[in-house]
């Protein structure tokens, strides 16, 4: 069989430690003997991003706005700790802060649904979507370690001159301060991509924040939710049968336990990045969550939603066996693959994603899983097998699709 031909390159960006790994496999065993894989590479491995001075990183971004579409394996944030491992030059920031600022886009987050994979909230039967806004806050904060009694002010200074103060806090000793922003282009960004997402998925749009306690910077984010819903949204969604509401973040929490799914839930960037995490885990598995950064713009970045999977990576180093799951990056590859093939209209690159993801969720389904989903299953008698075989195991029943 001929291998699927494609127009115009994806943006590749790979990554670190076991999920590197995995790219590479993945690449091998189930896009190569298939497509013929147009993209432009960018290493975003840690060392690469130190010898550049995080420059690639930059690059990366700018290549996607270019190409439209881009598919990013996971990436090291380093700490004190891999500073000293990796002998960095600095302590660098978040790859995934750098491009989605660079991108200003939403984060879309949704659980991959496999049938034996129970959730462990038992009043979950449809997935729940996390919309993550994806710049600022804490992702852009200045900060400060405070050395001893005195005062800590907000200082506006305005292109005219004038000058806005807040007292932050008077200190009697020792402590932390911290700064954060967000501008109102990107709230604005945050919401039409909600509002546009739920429209397009049919879905209920959920949106929550702490306005009584952050009156003024949580407070904003609602305004802006709502008065674009007023003047853009509210006819669009009545006619889509659907609904919009906003409510306190601990009330949505409480609500979201006792929900059945099937609707999309709004958050700011830090609750966004904490609540994914907690829905991915609750419905199964971290390494079963699609992620999609979906920019005002129409650019999208396809990525795995969790980590680089370090322990297992030292393991693999020492030559030992893992049995890592590599379902998320699959759908990372997937999803950019059918995005890239619905803009440049080449429908055997859609279908393609289609049947990869369909026999990923198969072979699962057939029994055939790593460590981590054999643990969580219902089925009974089911084959563990480490990432190799999982991916052969996958080739064969894409194999069996495509005849």
């Amino acid at each position: 069989m001929d291998k699927i031909r494609m127009t115009t390159p994806l943006v590749e960006m790979d990554g670190d430690e076991m999920t590197r790994i995995l790219w590479k496999w993945i690449k091998e065993q189930l896009l190569l003997p298939y497509v013929d894989l147009k993209t432009e590479y960018y290493d975003l491995g840690l060392p690469y991003r130190d010898e550049t001075d995080d420059r690639v990183t930059f690059e990366s971004a700018e290549a996607t706005k270019k190409y439209g579409v881009a598919v990013k394996c996971a990436t090291i944030t380093p700490n004190a700790a891999r500073v000293e491992e990796y002998q960095l030059k600095k302590m660098y920031k978040s790859p995934n802060g750098t491009i989605r600022a660079a991108l200003d886009g939403t984060v879309f987050r949704k659980p991959i649904l496999v049938d034996g994979i129970e959730p462990v909230v038992t009043s979950w039967k449809k997935p729940i979507t996390l919309a993550r806004h994806a710049y600022g806050d804490v992702y852009k904060a200045a900060e400060m370690r405070v050395p001893g009694p005195g005062k800590v002010e907000l200082v506006y200074t305005g292109a005219d001159g004038s000058e806005m103060r807040e007292t932050v806090h008077e200190f009697a000793g020792a402590g932390v301060v911290q700064g954060m922003h967000n501008l109102d282009s990107s709230i604005e960004s945050f919401a039409k991509s909600c509002f546009e997402y739920a429209l397009s998925t049919k879905q209920d749009l959920w949106f929550a924040t702490k306005d009584t306690i952050s009156k003024k910077y949580d407070h904003h984010f609602k305004d802006v939710f709502q008065e674009m819903y007023d003047a853009e949204y509210k006819e669009k969604f009545a006619e889509a049968g659907i609904t919009y509401f906003y409510t306190l973040i601990d009330d949505a929490v409480a609500r979201i336990m006792k929900a059945e799914g099937g609707f999309i839930w709004a958050c700011k960037n830090y609750d966004g990045d904490v609540m994914s995490d907690m829905v991915s885990s609750a419905f199964g598995s971290l390494a079963m969550m699609t992620s999609v950064l979906v920019s005002p713009a129409g650019v999208y970045e396809y990525e795995a939603a969790h980590g680089t999977v370090q322990r297992h990576y030292y393991r693999y180093l020492k030559g030992e066996e893992t049995s890592t799951n590599p379902v998320a990056t699959i759908f990372a590859w997937t999803g950019a693959l059918r995005k890239r093939g619905e803009l440049d209209g080449i429908a055997e690159l859609c279908e393609f994603a289609d049947q990869l993801e369909k026999a990923t969720i198969g072979t699962i389904e057939a029994g055939k899983m790593t460590k981590d989903l054999a643990l969580i299953t219902k089925k009974k008698d089911v084959t563990v097998l480490n990432s190799e075989d999982f991916l052969a195991a996958v080739r064969e029943t894409l194999d069996g699709i495509r005849r």
